[in-house]
């Protein structure tokens, strides 16, 4: 039967190691505020200020307004306007700007006499994502070049606005302004509590069998459960404390909206840092020296959690066989109730499937840990 009074102790006494031990507190201090700043300033898949530079053949009015439609957009930055082909492509060659523009010699010819104008856009295809999105904008701004000048056509001839048969009143819910920060700073919370809370306690039973102080637990009345569960339980305070830490940063500094309960949040966090602390512990107890246990903990909870949880590659758009495995990383799940409860506001009966999975983690892991501490010790 388990004793509270020696699960206190052993409580006690790992607040204290913790104490003493500098790397402990800084790690648990420093490593989120420094992960915060990192990804909420670092990460972004906004993709605005494209340099690009045009070959403007003509130089009429005519053509200078359409580069001036680039101009006004927040989405690029005419770096320079060049007076050949070649120097156009050198540019592009050495990286000096991702877009090159072809105006031709009868721009505004072909324009005044109704035909169809075509300008060559050039993009560096070497990061696919900004070259993706730069000819989407490319496209867009066109589009509405070429709709404001068909209007003054029509306009010119008296036929009138013409009127469009169909529109799209597009409306984005939850992320107003599609900045990525806001997707970003949540998926942050996962990352420091993943990495944060199993790197730590990957050290609180390597640490007993370095120093030697194992077989003097053993030793004494302890229990294998109540040794486990009393290093465990300053870890979870401490894991609650950053992740408020965090989600406070959130809220307040980088200004992510909180729409959901507190308690869904506490919730899921208290479920997640059952994950991880049982994590780290099994690595712990396995490794036996310090070293081999952080290491080992680094690799295994920051690349799944940074690569398969969702956090910079969505999760529907991974093969089926990645897709597949993301299903076995602690993190997806938490990332996406983390996204839910902050910006949709959701429930747990709206989460239950993810609330389940780490559910299914917290006892499986739980019960390894415990089960590999018992035989080490035995």
């Amino acid at each position: 039967m388990m004793n509270w009074n020696r699960l206190c102790a052993m409580a006690r006494k790992e607040m204290i190691q913790i104490r003493r031990d500098a790397r402990s507190i800084g790690i648990v201090i420093a490593m989120p505020i420094v992960m915060m700043f990192a990804f909420g300033y670092g990460v972004s898949f906004d993709t605005k200020h494209i340099p690009v530079y045009v070959y403007d053949q003509e130089k009429s009015q005519q053509s200078q307004d359409f580069v001036k439609r680039f101009q006004a957009s927040v989405y690029f930055n005419v770096v320079r306007t060049v007076t050949s082909y070649p120097e156009l492509v050198r540019a592009i060659d050495k990286g000096d700007c991702q877009i090159g523009l072809v105006v031709p010699p009868d721009f505004s010819k072909k324009l005044r006499s109704g035909q169809k104008v075509s300008v060559q856009a050039i993009f560096d295809g070497t990061d696919s994502n900004s070259a993706s999105l730069g000819m989407s904008y490319t496209e867009a701004v066109a589009q509405a070049h070429s709709q404001q000048l068909q209007l003054e056509w029509l306009q010119g001839r008296g036929q009138g606005q013409p009127r469009l048969p169909l529109s799209v009143d597009a409306r984005t819910w939850f992320n107003e302004n599609l900045e990525s920060m806001v997707t970003i700073v949540p998926g942050v919370v996962a990352m420091v509590m993943a990495v944060v809370g199993t790197f730590l306690t990957s050290l609180t039973v390597a640490r007993e069998w370095e120093r030697g102080t194992m077989e003097q637990l053993i030793s004494t009345p302890v229990t294998p459960l109540e040794i486990m569960l009393g290093k465990l339980a300053p870890y979870v305070m401490i894991g609650l404390a950053d992740t408020s830490l965090c989600a406070v940063m959130g809220v307040w500094w980088f200004g992510v909206p909180f729409r959901g309960h507190i308690w869904v949040f506490l919730l899921s966090t208290l479920l997640f840092l059952v994950v991880v602390l049982s994590l780290g512990y099994f690595f712990s107890v396995v490794a036996k020296t310090q070293l081999a246990a952080s290491q080992i903990s680094l690799i295994a909870t920051f690349l799944p959690a940074f690569l398969l949880s969702g956090f910079v590659y969505p999760i529907d758009q991974m093969p089926t066989v990645v897709r597949g495995i993301t299903h076995v990383v602690p993190a997806r799940y938490y990332m996406a109730i983390l996204r839910n409860v902050f910006l949709k506001g959701s429930s747990v009966v709206t989460m239950w499937q993810d609330f389940v999975g780490l559910a299914i983690f917290a006892a499986l892991l739980g019960l390894a840990a415990t089960r590999v501490f018992r035989k080490k010790l035995a």
